[in-house]
């Protein structure tokens, strides 16, 4: 079997962890509800029509497709990234990361015609955007990219 279908298959698994924790909240609360669970972190039930930080969110609606297409264009780069790569570890690592997450986002934008995000963190008043497991894979897999091309770079 080809290495860079175990890199797959950890995308894979970023997807199934990610629908199931939004099905799983979708079963339990509302959408709008919370649940404060400490000072600093709730559950809630929100769509972000939008992307990262609810940019474009009160866009019209064109947004949606915008962003399953750039979420598609850039799985299939990053598959023909997976092959070339598929030996190392730390890049495929953080490209399967990256690869679960757009296209865990990718089945709720189809679904729900929005991303279903779940975690709130906040201090005081101050309240991060709401995320979800996609969105954490998608930050892993950046901040292990970025490590990876740091490392190389400070090699002779």
């Amino acid at each position: 079997m080809p290495r860079h279908y175990a890199w797959l298959g950890l995308s894979a698994l970023v997807i199934f962890f990610d629908q199931a924790t939004k099905l799983l909240v979708s079963s339990v609360f509302r959408l709008g509800e919370s649940l404060t669970l400490t000072s600093f972190f709730d559950l809630v039930y929100v769509f972000n029509r939008g992307a990262a930080f609810n940019f474009l969110s009160q866009a019209s609606g064109w947004q949606r497709w915008f962003f399953v297409i750039l979420a598609l264009a850039i799985s299939v780069w990053i598959v023909i990234m997976l092959k070339r790569h598929a030996a190392e570890k730390l890049l495929p690592a953080a490209l399967a990361l990256i690869l679960g997450g757009a296209l865990g986002n990718v089945i709720d934008r189809l679904n729900h015609g929005a991303v279903v995000d779940f975690l709130s963190f906040h201090i005081a008043d101050y309240y991060w955007p709401a995320f979800n497991v996609a969105d954490s894979s998608i930050f892993i897999g950046v901040v292990l990219m970025l490590w990876q091309q740091l490392s190389q770079s400070r090699q002779p």
